[in-house]
């Protein structure tokens, strides 16, 4: 069965991922590409793997017979996408985040239920190798049951380099949601504690001044179910000419009733600190799962239900993440 894309919004890269898998399947035809923006269409016209059918998403969606809509534009513009798609009995995919307010969310969710139609989201921190090691080992009960969680997943903001869009008044809608949502999706999926309360969080502007309204940075406190407490920090803050090299980037560290586990994106290994050892025991990691979020989508908009990522477990962590970010809003 072939599933129809239209991509609509390439003004953010992360978009190129899921298209060049989309590109690469069998079961996937790629049938419009919409860019409303004039200077991303002139950017992207030296390429030739992409050819931009449409410069008008309402006629892209008139004009166009498909399954499903993959969404890659500005933060602040998704959620009017998405709506519209789903209105017309489309199933969604986007690019993270999936819209930047709460009352957006609302909409989402309510006409997706009314159109029994699927919302997914590239989620792909569960796919990586790192990951899936640190959730099987906390799983096998290598440190026992979760009791804090630390992790840092400070980003280069690549000023000049980044799209200009990010610094435009309610384009970006803040860091905690634009950066954490990865992590508040992975953390209950890992440790299998939902995450209960939300006691503190702050977003505030650090070094780009000539942008006020723009939140750099961004930290927060949770809790999770079992009383075990998260604290993290997602700013953009990097120095650009390490880039995304650093230790810390996306960094995880989990105490656990017995040990600790340790390792992040550029760590070759996990680091376990086990009680009743007395050296740390290095741990290889697993074969990553790349591309499952689009994998799992697919799945889903096709009546499957054992899944990698869920429509649900994308509007979950969707909720959370805008339910932060409005607390940091507030606090600020």
């Amino acid at each position: 069965m072939i599933t129809k894309f239209a991509f609509v919004g390439f003004r953010h890269p992360h978009i190129f991922d899921m298209y060049q898998r989309c590109r690469e399947r069998d079961d996937v035809e790629i049938v419009a590409c919409c860019e409303e923006d004039a200077s991303t269409r002139s950017e992207q016209a030296s390429r030739d793997d992409l050819e931009i059918t449409h410069e008008s998403f309402a006629a892209m969606l008139e004009e166009t017979e498909c399954d499903v809509v993959a969404v890659g534009d500005s933060y602040g513009l998704r959620a009017d996408r998405i709506i519209a798609a789903l209105e017309r009995g489309r199933h969604v995919i986007s690019d993270k985040p999936i819209c930047i307010s709460l009352a957006e969310l609302d909409r989402i969710e309510e006409v997706a239920k009314q159109k029994n139609c699927i919302v997914g989201c590239m989620l792909d921190m569960r796919d990586l190798p790192v990951f899936l090691g640190l959730r099987e080992l906390i799983k096998q009960g290598e440190i026992g049951e979760v009791q804090a969680i630390s992790f840092d997943g400070q980003h280069p903001l690549n000023y000049g380099k980044r799209p200009m869009w990010y610094f435009e008044p309610g384009m970006h809608g803040g860091v905690i949601n634009d950066i954490a949502v990865h992590a508040l999706d992975f953390i209950p999926w890992a440790s299998g504690l939902a995450i209960r309360d939300l006691n503190a969080a702050r977003g505030w502007n650090g070094t780009v001044p000539q942008h006020p309204d723009f939140q750099q940075c961004g930290q927060g406190m949770l809790t999770l179910e079992n009383g075990a407490g998260v604290i993290f920090d997602v700013s953009y803050l990097t120095p650009d000419s390490i880039g995304y090299t650093m230790p810390i980037y996306w960094r995880f560290t989990i105490w656990g009733a017995d040990g600790v586990l340790e390792a992040g994106f550029n760590t070759p290994q996990i680091t376990i600190f086990k009680n009743g050892e007395d050296a740390p025991r290095p741990v290889e990691l697993p074969a990553g799962k790349p591309g499952s979020y689009l994998e799992s989508f697919l799945q889903e908009i096709n009546g499957g239900t054992d899944l990698h990522l869920s429509s649900a477990d994308v509007l979950k962590a969707s909720r959370i993440s805008l339910e932060v970010q409005a607390l940091a809003d507030r606090s600020g």
